[in-house]
């Protein structure tokens, strides 16, 4: 399998990964995802990098345009 290295996480990689999550878990990343109209794999991203790196984007952060 051929591997490409990604600045981002692909939809794809997404389907997998939320394949992989507890149901509770998964429904609250893709109802999160509804809520600020992003796509999931931006929020599984903003997740992880929240749990990683408790100074990185977070959701809070994710309105970017709003109120402009």
């Amino acid at each position: 399998m051929q591997v490409e290295l990604l600045e981002k996480l692909s939809t794809s990689d997404a389907t997998i990964i939320l394949e992989h999550l507890p149901e509770k878990i998964k429904t609250a990343l893709i109802a999160r995802a509804t809520e600020i109209e992003y796509p999931v794999e931006a929020v599984i991203e903003m997740a992880l990098a929240s749990f990683l790196d408790t100074e990185a984007l977070g959701f809070a952060d994710c309105k970017p345009g709003w109120g402009q």
